[in-house]
């Protein structure tokens, strides 16, 4: 690289640059990039192409490329990665500077780009001078791609033409004559990598601020030695509390009747014994932010904080043994209560209140006449009627 021209270091610079931009390189090549820069930086101060004195006007066309050493050097910088960003980030920030600060200087810079930064700093500023610097952005871009079609077509259509009648002499300068075209697409160039210069100027003050603010807390609450390894320590901490939380965390709630089921999962895990049968209390497993804690439950918030990852069905209120009880209970008091029933209903009080209003003595008697003279009088109809005497004339013999 010591021994090539400034073009050729531009153009393997230029390469570098678009391939970093376009995805991510490898930081070897990104150095390379940078070095290759930094060394155009010098051979333009020692050929002197620049001057103060100077405008866009008094630049000719194939120094104009140069103008963006600086603005890729500062893109190139800050894809480097290293442990303390914040020097990197700076260095960033003063080609970037430096750049749109050249750039003013040759009146590369927009009016309008000019006009806004002089003004306030409120949001409405801020988005306004965003909304045009993005709709200057897309108009480059579009131009820039016009030209390469038009360089494209004019390839193709000189070719066709080169092909089918040769060309005399004179008239190759004829057809490469595109400085003017060139000059478009290069200051078109610019205009864009001002615009993304504004925009990247703004992110790396916002991360540098962050990453500022950051270190200076660490260095405060004596946080320098913080490394990997003592996260990953607390993190084994926390999970290793968690899995022994199911042993070790107690519920502070009183705890519903044991049941069979529970009593003997609570004897294969060790939290109780056969001989308590009758007096072990069932404690229920925390698996929630109280198992990392392992301490009392104090509020209610904590008190439902724990009840996470419970399970999603309803667990017994009471035992075999206690629902028996309780039947058999139920059973006495409906026993009592039909016995009860039964003694009222044989008592002579419930037979007197009971009992159905009837006829009078004399009513009876009558009754009893009355049916004794009806019964007689069927009995002498029987006795003048007998049995088939109607149907005499149906028989054979009759």
């Amino acid at each position: 690289m010591e021994d090539l021209p400034l073009p050729s270091i531009f153009e393997q610079a230029r390469k570098i640059h678009n391939a970093a931009t376009e995805s991510a390189s490898d930081q070897d090549v990104v150095r390379k990039g940078c070095d290759a820069l930094r060394k155009c930086e010098d051979m333009i101060g020692k050929l002197g192409l620049f001057s103060a004195n100077e405008t866009k006007e008094d630049i000719s066309t194939g120094n104009l490329k140069y103008i963006l050493v600086p603005f890729y050097l500062a893109e190139l910088t800050e894809k480097i990665v290293q442990e303390d960003r914040i020097p990197i980030l700076k260095a960033s920030q003063e080609k970037l500077k430096e750049f749109i600060s050249f750039c003013e200087t040759m009146e590369l810079v927009p009016k309008e780009e000019l006009e806004t930064s002089t003004e306030g700093n409120s949001l409405a500023d801020k988005r306004a001078r965003k909304i045009a610097r993005f709709k200057r952005q897309k108009a480059a871009e579009s131009k820039l791609l016009e030209i390469k079609e038009r360089k494209e077509r004019r390839g193709r259509s000189s070719k066709a033409s080169a092909l089918s009648a040769p060309i005399e002499a004179g008239e190759e300068d004829m057809l490469d004559d595109d400085g003017e075209e060139e000059r478009e697409a290069w200051l078109t160039t610019i205009t864009l990598a001002i615009c993304k210069a504004f925009d990247l100027l703004e992110m790396l003050k916002k991360e540098e601020e962050m990453l500022s603010s950051i270190k200076e807390k660490q260095e405060k609450d004596g946080d320098k030695n913080f490394s990997r390894e003592i996260l990953d320590d607390r993190m084994k901490r926390a999970e290793a509390w968690h899995r022994d939380g199911v042993v070790r965390a107690r519920y502070s709630k009183p705890a519903p009747p044991i049941t069979c089921a529970t009593f003997a999962q609570d004897v294969l895990e060790g939290r109780a014994n056969v001989s308590q049968a009758h007096e072990h209390k069932h404690q229920p497993l925390i698996f929630g932010p109280a198992s990392l804690v392992n301490g009392p439950l104090t509020s209610e918030r904590e008190r439902l904080a724990a009840q996470v990852f419970q399970p999603g069905f309803r667990l017994p209120t009471m035992s075999i043994e206690e629902a028996g009880l309780k039947e058999m209970e139920m059973m006495n008091k409906w026993q009592e209560r039909t016995a009860k029933f039964i003694e009222e209903a044989n008592s002579s009080w419930h037979k007197d209140n009971n009992r159905k209003p009837g006829p009078s003595e004399g009513d009876e008697d009558e009754d009893d006449d009355a049916a004794q003279e009806k019964a007689r009088a069927w009995d002498d109809w029987k006795d003048e009627n007998p049995r088939g005497a109607g149907n005499k004339k149906l028989t054979p013999c009759g």
